[in-house]
């Protein structure tokens, strides 16, 4: 997929962050849009900008961990364009607290959400998207797809999930000989309402942990959308966002297990 103009293309959790940039983006180069979220303020307000840059888009209310409902909602673009080419697995959440500290459920969220969204958007668009004749995946995972930190255990395990899902799936569709690319996105720091609007387990400073993580988080979501639109065009397995994702991707590939030490060294305690 060397343009975007006229193309289909799907983006989950549009709402804000590097969804909405996404949509934004897409429809700047002459995309036509179906965007969804949870979020129905946040996803009129999307609607809204890509409609004022002369956009074609449909925005519905859906969450990613509803199986059936995805499925349903997978039949409804294709119906209602014709056809889909593009579809990025977006939507996520955020959780903080140690093993010991979460509750299954707790647990069970964060996979619903930012693992079995990833595979549901996936598998129930990947029939349209072979149809296509020119269909693309992106599967957003995390800088945390890459290394591991305390207290984002269950975060962690879902974006190692998806990293190992997406390039499995990017094999599958080389081997198999289907019209069908796939990508991994790694962002690192991104300006986004993420962890701000995430949870944790009591005894975590809520307002601290968000102050902390906007201090890091240097790169804007437009920049994202940008470097992920043109991992699409390149037909990249890999996408990085960021030099701070870059650099960790360094770092763990040079110290290997090794890097465990480094990070557990320089992470507060638990405070169990």
């Amino acid at each position: 997929m060397t343009h975007f103009t006229g193309k289909v293309a799907v983006v989950t959790g549009a709402a804000s962050g590097i969804g909405r940039a996404l949509a934004v983006e897409l429809a700047r180069r002459g995309a036509r849009l179906a965007i969804c979220d949870v979020d129905l303020s946040g996803l009129a307000e999307t609607e809204e900008l890509v409609r004022t840059l002369g956009a074609e888009v449909r925005a519905d209310r859906l969450d990613v961990s509803e199986r059936e409902s995805v499925l349903a909602y997978a039949d409804a673009v294709a119906e209602h364009f014709g056809v889909v080419h593009l579809v990025v697995n977006n939507a996520g959440i955020a959780f903080t607290g140690s093993v010991e500290q979460m509750s299954f459920k707790d647990i069970e969220r964060v996979m619903d959400v930012d693992f079995w969204g990833v595979v549901n958007g996936t598998k129930a668009f990947l029939p349209h998207l072979v149809a296509s004749g020119d269909g693309h995946v992106v599967n957003v995972s995390s800088v945390f797809g890459l290394f591991s930190v305390p207290s984002q255990s269950a975060y962690n395990a879902a974006k190692f999930a998806v990293r190992g899902f997406t390039e499995a799936l990017r094999q599958e569709m080389i081997n198999d000989r289907r019209p069908v690319k796939v990508t991994c996105v790694h962002p690192g720091g991104i300006r986004t309402n993420i962890v701000r609007n995430g949870a944790e387990v009591d005894g975590v400073d809520h307002d601290d942990l968000a102050s902390s993580f906007d201090r890091l988080a240097r790169t804007s979501p437009a920049k994202a959308a940008d470097v992920i639109l043109a991992g699409v065009e390149k037909d990249k397995a890999r996408v990085l966002i960021g030099a701070d994702a870059r650099v960790l991707d360094a770092f763990v590939r040079i110290t290997g297990s090794g890097y465990q030490r480094i990070v557990r060294a320089a992470s507060p305690r638990s405070g169990l």
